[in-house]
């Protein structure tokens, strides 16, 4: 629903919405700390600087998919950022194969192979590289390795508090500059804009934490086939009421991500235990 949602907040430019998502979302933040009491967590993650300094680190790659995404849906290219996040599943198993050591098994290599196969038929029916997908697919696959490498040291609210905290600057710099040039919209086209802007806090904050919770309930499998549901919520959003055009070569592209996509489900559920130990905790 993020697609249509961030259209709500029109007439505000990309940059405008991203700035006032970073300072929403940080009050959403410290609203559930007060809630949680969770203060005492965030101390510790501020007091141990490798934790500190990779959130940092998730909070730039963040910040960069926040904006790409906004770009992308303001900028009538919804369908262009589902694909990235079709990709991103393929994306990660090759970081984890290069950062991680992780070993890829054949079917993987696969999978990879026919993305970049996708990737190249894209390239010819876009006319150009389709660079929202690809960095919407780099941003978050990045994110997700970073995480991934600081575990459960840091909790879910304590890290989205720190990255918010830490982009707040970027954000008041991007709204002065908004404001100087062609002026800020926010609180001046109707209550429904404007309490859109405020509660984009909460159109972020929200899902990320309930993927948290449910990252601790479900089994690994059940949760990263829910994922899938989020770029083809997007697609049909993007080709059925935005129109978005989609030449043969785009849906020959798309289907060979698709592709891609279901050789990685098949080989994940056929090495995947009939039950699965619900630990794993995501931001």
């Amino acid at each position: 629903m993020l697609p249509a949602f961030f259209l709500l907040l029109q007439p505000a430019g990309a940059w405008e919405v991203v700035a006032f998502r970073v300072v929403c979302s940080l009050g959403v933040c410290v609203v559930l700390l007060l809630v949680t009491n969770g203060w005492r967590r965030l101390w510790a993650v501020i007091r141990t600087p490798r934790l500190l300094l990779g959130l940092a680190l998730a909070g730039v790659v963040l910040y960069v998919n926040w904006q790409v995404f906004v770009l992308a849906v303001l900028g009538g290219d919804v369908v262009q950022g589902a694909l990235g996040y079709f990709i991103n599943p393929v994306f990660t198993v090759l970081l984890g194969v290069i950062f991680l050591r992780e070993r890829a098994r054949p079917a993987q290599w696969v999978a990879i192979g026919v993305s970049v196969a996708a990737i190249v038929v894209l390239i010819v029916g876009y006319g150009s590289v389709p660079w929202i997908a690809l960095i919407l697919t780099a941003s978050f696959g990045t994110y997700g390795l970073v995480k991934k490498r600081l575990g459960p040291r840091v909790d879910a609210i304590s890290g989205l508090t720190v990255e918010t905290t830490l982009l707040v600057p970027v954000a008041i710099v991007q709204l002065a500059i908004v404001g100087a040039t062609s002026g800020l919209v926010f609180g001046s086209h109707g209550p429904v804009q404007l309490i859109a802007t405020l509660l984009s806090g909460v159109a972020t904050g929200a899902p990320l934490l309930l993927f948290s919770a449910a990252a601790r309930r479900l089994p690994l499998v059940s949760l990263g086939l829910a994922q899938y549901l989020t770029p083809v919520l997007q697609f049909l959003f993007g080709v059925l009421w935005l129109h978005e055009a989609m030449p043969t070569e785009r849906w020959i592209g798309f289907a060979l991500v698709w592709i891609a996509l279901v050789i990685l489900v098949v080989a994940a559920r056929r090495r995947a235990p009939r039950a699965l130990p619900a630990s794993a905790e995501s931001a």
